[in-house]
């Protein structure tokens, strides 16, 4: 329905419409929490096997015993896992504990501190910037504001960050350090960045010498369909390009295994593992290797990881199908409402126009909650007030059923309200 066509008096009886099917919706009394991708509960119980194993295992390991310190770098096994996801080699892998926002905020850290290899550190060089493709990961604009950095908004779209904005911006200010990146369905839009975009990251001329690309592929091994979309690798234009310096890839198994509990990793140049190693070693004797030892004898290698996780997209599939059909029958063919249909990944962009915060406010008021309204953006600083993170993951299908039901409701309130409020 196109609101905008509408007298204020057609307006004002819709909008009691819709406050009446509110009402008759939340009768139903229950309280969704979709503010974050956590797992479901049934997703967590498929590493349960990996816990139920654990006294077996041998843990004294040729290069030492995983029960004791050393190893900073992470046992063997486990670096030629991830080098296997990353498909770069074993030497060019630090294995850590649980969380890649870990590793990304030490790696901000030791720049800021330290410099990036032989380059001054970024705290002596005057104001610091780095490129935010939006809507994008909150955690890493909150990475940026606490070290200071200025953030340059940049939109993305259907193939990854606009490069046509980014590449004049990156070649001209020696002040750009850095661009945050999440190239396999990206967070939130489910977007895969395309070939052209991923050889453009890696080739572009940049101002800065210790320039660097975050390239954080949480979501490399999670796809919902079997056809899973293809991410060119990196490292391989990055080494034919000689800027294979410039890259640093994160990934974890919190969403494999345990959130939280599980294993993360970076992959670099051998130089720059290098560094991050000798920076490493005032701050840790070594990772949770005993964690790591279980973490191999269960994922084995990628073929059985792609196994685990069907099991995983099985319980997730059904999620964000349902979001799919029921936001097609309410919104088909609307301009006033956009969404994303990811084929991987956690998440849902919902793109409103100008009542974003108002539909988020009326989900909470019924408690349902999302990601607060802007928090996709730099500063959450949303100008359109358009964007909305939808995080299927843990509800179950009779409370996602129920999420849904009122976000389609809020959506409807807060369209009919603006509309009312253009026509005072």
């Amino acid at each position: 329905m196109d609101y905008s066509k509408l007298s204020a008096e057609e307006l004002k009886e819709l909008l009691q419409q819709e406050q009446k099917e509110l009402k008759k919706i939340t009768k139903r009394g229950l309280t969704v929490d979709m503010t974050r991708g956590r797992p479901a509960k049934d997703q967590l119980e498929i590493a349960m096997p990996m816990l139920q194993r654990a006294g077996e295992l041998d843990y004294a390991l040729k290069a030492g015993d995983a029960r004791n310190y050393g190893q900073p770098q992470g046992i063997r096994p486990a670096m030629e896992l991830f080098a296997e996801i990353f498909d770069v080699k074993p030497e060019e892998v630090i294995v850590a504990d649980g969380s890649s926002l870990n590793i990304m905020y030490n790696v901000i850290q030791f720049a800021m501190q330290f410099g990036v290899l032989d380059n001054e550190p970024w705290n002596n060089q005057g104001k610091i910037k780095f490129i935010c493709p939006a809507p994008g990961y909150d955690r890493h604009f909150s990475i940026c504001e606490k070290f200071g950095i200025e953030m340059i908004t940049v939109p993305m779209t259907k193939t990854g960050p606009d490069m046509d904005v980014i590449e004049p911006l990156v070649a001209s200010d020696a002040s750009i350090k850095g661009i945050w990146c999440v190239p396999k369905y990206s967070n939130p839009t489910g977007v895969t960045f395309s070939d052209k975009t991923v050889e453009r990251i890696a080739t572009m001329k940049v101002a800065a010498k210790d320039f660097r690309v975050f390239w954080d592929n949480a979501y490399a091994v999670h796809a919902l369909y079997d056809t899973d979309d293809k991410l060119k690798n990196i490292f391989d234009v990055a080494r034919k390009a000689g800027t294979i310096d410039r890259i640093y890839s994160f990934a974890s198994t919190s969403k494999v295994t345990f959130g939280g509990s599980g294993i993360s990793a970076i992959a670099a140049s051998e130089t720059n593992i290098k560094s991050l190693l000798k920076h490493m070693f005032f701050m840790t004797i070594g990772p949770n290797k005993v964690v790591q030892v279980m973490h191999v004898d269960f994922l084995k290698d990628l073929d059985n990881i792609k196994k685990i996780m069907k099991q995983h997209a099985a319980i997730l599939r059904p999620k964000f199908e349902l979001f799919e059909k029921k936001f097609s029958e309410a919104f088909e063919g609307e301009e006033y409402v956009q969404w994303s249909k990811p084929r991987g990944g956690y998440f849902i962009s919902v793109d409103v126009k100008g009542c974003a915060k108002r539909i988020v406010e009326i989900a909470a008021s019924v408690d349902v909650k999302f990601t607060a309204a802007g928090s996709t953006f730099p500063y959450k600083l949303d100008d359109a007030d358009s964007n909305i993170r939808i995080a299927p993951s843990c509800p179950n299908l009779e409370e996602m059923d129920y999420a849904i039901d009122v976000l389609i409701n809020a959506i409807k309130i807060a369209e009919i309200e603006l509309q009312l409020k253009r026509k005072q």
